[in-house]
């Protein structure tokens, strides 16, 4: 049976035969959403194609639900076939209310913005709080290395010098993100959503409370350090975040968590967003170049920025030393023979 076909008996099977599908979104991964209008009531598919694992996604969604938390209702899911039919949680994604275009036309910026983060902040502590369901991967210090090492070394260096990267630079930045991490591994281990920004938020006003902050594309959780989602959230690599709104989310979650050493905590924040930036620099190559998706790169100046801003908190200097010896100041920046 061939992928459409599969879809339209998935779709006959939930009562969803005759709905009009129209693209939605597609992220980073090879999933695709579609929206399904004139069915039983408004829903999305997710259409994840092996090698694609939707399990995870059900049953982080059952997690998240359970603590009262707004993620899409399952509908019907196909898990050998790669198929959820959820919830339509609608359009008001956190990018679009954080434009300043929009805020300014309807007068909310100043009132609005804090609100949407500070209920942001309020979702991860309940999720951070909760117990994790049993099974996460890690997302600790030495997955966190390698994958910062994977998409720097293997995609983004060779496409920027036109040679791998040799193995004394390897040895060296190896040694320097082991050092950047030990905050990460010293520090408190639990839930994390690993993918916590702007693009996976929607605002519901109509709901209470929690329940306000809609959740999505959470099929990535694991167990690590918290302050990696705080780094998600505050310091996004798409978008410009006031560092205001910054400093009083952290202030916030802090106040909340009075049990966790702040100190210590700010430490990690500042070792996961050196990690962070690092490793999606890389990965809007990756994109690039594996999976013929030029368009990340547009984000690759913001996320260079943002590097070099972490590169200045003294828990990033083993990592600041390694690429002042490795790569110049001129070559900070996406490779010069891709474009967005």
């Amino acid at each position: 049976m061939n992928r459409a076909a599969a879809i339209a008996g998935f779709l006959a099977q939930h009562g969803y035969a005759g709905a009009l599908a129209a693209p939605l979104a597609q992220d980073a991964s090879f999933r695709r959403y579609l929206r399904l209008t004139g069915g039983p009531r408004p829903a999305v598919l997710m259409d994840a194609p092996p090698p694609e694992d939707v399990v995870p996604f059900l049953r982080i969604a059952a997690h998240l639900a359970g603590l009262g938390l707004s993620v899409p209702d399952i509908i019907g899911a196909g898990a050998a076939a790669g198929l959820v039919l959820e919830e339509d949680l609608g359009d008001d994604l956190y990018p679009t209310l954080l434009d300043d275009e929009h805020q300014q036309r309807e007068n909310t910026y100043t009132t609005l913005i804090p609100q949407l983060f500070d209920t942001a902040i309020d979702v991860l502590v309940t999720m951070h709080r909760a117990t994790p369901p049993p099974g996460l991967p890690a997302w600790d210090a030495s997955a966190m290395h390698q994958t910062a090492l994977g998409t720097l070394l293997d995609w983004w260096w060779p496409a920027m010098f036109g040679a791998p990267a040799p193995d004394a630079a390897r040895t060296d930045f190896t040694a320097a993100l082991t050092n950047l991490l030990a905050p990460v591994a010293a520090g408190p281990q639990g839930f994390v959503h690993r993918d916590f920004f702007a693009g996976n938020l929607l605002w519901l006003p109509a709901r209470d409370g929690l329940r306000r902050v809609g959740v999505i594309d959470f099929q990535g959780a694991s167990i690590g350090h918290p302050a990696y989602d705080l780094v998600s959230l505050l310091q996004d690599a798409r978008r410009v975040i006031p560092t205001a709104i910054e400093a009083r989310a952290v202030a916030r979650y802090l106040d909340a968590r009075p049990k966790l050493d702040a100190p210590a905590f700010r430490t990690a924040y500042a070792a996961c967003a050196a990690q962070r930036h690092l490793r999606v620099a890389g990965q809007w190559v990756r994109l690039a170049r594996r999976d013929n998706r030029p368009a990340y790169l547009a984000y690759g100046p913001h996320t260079w920025a943002l590097l070099n801003q972490a590169l200045d908190h003294p828990a990033a200097a083993p990592l600041a030393a390694a690429i002042d010896r490795w790569i110049p100041p001129a070559n900070r920046a996406n490779p010069p023979d891709l474009a967005a």
